[in-house]
C-alpha cells in the first residue's frame, strides 16, 4: 500500500481496534502508537503492530521522555525508544514539551513548564542531547494545562517558537490543547495559531475534550474521549491555512467507540485538508 503520509490523516492505534484495523484495512494514511506500550519485546502488542506496519506508515508518540525534567535523561528509556525506532522505522517520532519525572520517580501526567528564558536554555540542551542520541529530529507537542506560573516571562507560543528555533526540533501542534488552554487561561486560541512560527510545525493532533463549569466559569479537560468540537475544527482550518497540509491525527484514548467513529472524524479532517489544497 503506497500512502503519502505527509498529506494525510492518521488514527491513534489502540488495542480495542487491533483486529478491526486488520480485518477492515481502512483507508487512512497512517497509524500512531504510544511508544512505551511497545518497549517490551514480543507478545501480542508487537504481533498486531507488525501486521499494521506491513501496510501503513507508523508514528511513535511518547509520553515518558520528560524532556523538561531536571533529572538526568533516562538513558534506559532512550535505548528502548531507539530500538523501537530501528525495528519499525516510523516516519515521525514525537513526545511533549513537559516533565513527568522527579528524583527518579515517574508521574502519570504531562506537567507544564514556566515560560522563561532559563527553561528554554534547559530544554534546548536536553532536546539536542536526545536528537543526537536518536540520530533524528524530535517533534514535541504543546500540552494541555490547568495552572499557570507567576514566573512566566512570555506567551506559550513565543516560548515554543524559541524552543523549536534554537533546538532544531519541530512542533506537534495539538489544536485541542490550544483550545483547552485558551479557555482555562484566558487567551485567544486564534492568537496562538497565528503566533506560531511558520515552518516549525510538522504534525497536528485533534481530539475531543470534557467541558465543565467550575465556580461558574467554563473549564475544559483534555480527556481524549469525545468527538472533535466545532471550535477545534475551526482552529484546524486556521492551522491548515497557515501551515499547509500536514500529517494530522485523530486521538481517542478512553471510552473507545467503534472504529467507524474515528474514521468519520478522519474524514472531516481530510475534507478540511482537501479544501485547503483546492484553495491553494
Amino acid at each position: 500500500m503506497q500512502v503519502n503520509e505527509t498529506a494525510s490523516v492518521g488514527l491513534g492505534l489502540r488495542q480495542a481496534h487491533y483486529q478491526a484495523v486488520i480485518d477492515r484495512a481502512p483507508s487512512v494514511g497512517w497509524f500512531e502508537v504510544h511508544s512505551e506500550n511497545y518497549f517490551n519485546p514480543g507478545g501480542p502488542n508487537h504481533y498486531f503492530l507488525q501486521r499494521v506496519r506491513d501496510h501503513y506508515p507508523l508514528s511513535l508518540h511518547g509520553v515518558g521522555l520528560s524532556v523538561g525534567s531536571t533529572d538526568p535523561l533516562d538513558m534506559e528509556y532512550l535505548a528502548s525508544l531507539k530500538q523501537l525506532i530501528e525495528q519499525y522505522e516510523p516516519f515521525l517520532v514525537s513526545d511533549h514539551v513537559s516533565w513527568s519525572r522527579h528524583n527518579g520517580e515517574y508521574f502519570p501526567d504531562l506537567y507544564p513548564l514556566p515560560f522563561t528564558a532559563g527553561v528554554i536554555e534547559h530544554l534546548v540542551s536536553r532536546i539536542q542531547q536526545v536528537q543526537e542520541y536518536l540520530g533524528r529530529a524530535l517533534i514535541l507537542e504543546n500540552v494541555s494545562s490547568y495552572v499557570t506560573f507567576t514566573g512566566s516571562e512570555m506567551t506559550e507560543w513565543d516560548f515554543l517558537n524559541e524552543v523549536t528555533a534554537r533546538s532544531g526540533c519541530q512542533l506537534l501542534l495539538d489544536v485541542n490543547n490550544v483550545a483547552v488552554n485558551s479557555c482555562n487561561h484566558g487567551f485567544g486560541a486564534e492568537d496562538f495559531i497565528a503566533g506560531i512560527r511558520a515552518g516549525s510545525v510538522a504534525e497536528i493532533h485533534l481530539s475531543g475534550a470534557t467541558h465543565k463549569m467550575i465556580n461558574q466559569q467554563p473549564f475544559i479537560i483534555d480527556s481524549h474521549d469525545a468527538e472533535v468540537a466545532d471550535g477545534v475544527w475551526a482552529l484546524y482550518r486556521q492551522a491548515t491555512e497557515r501551515f499547509g497540509v500536514l500529517p494530522s491525527l485523530i486521538e481517542w484514548d478512553s471510552q473507545m467507540p467503534d472504529l467507524q467513529v474515528l474514521l468519520d472524524q478522519a474524514a472531516i479532517a481530510a475534507q478540511i485538508q482537501g479544501g485547503c489544497v483546492h484553495a491553494g
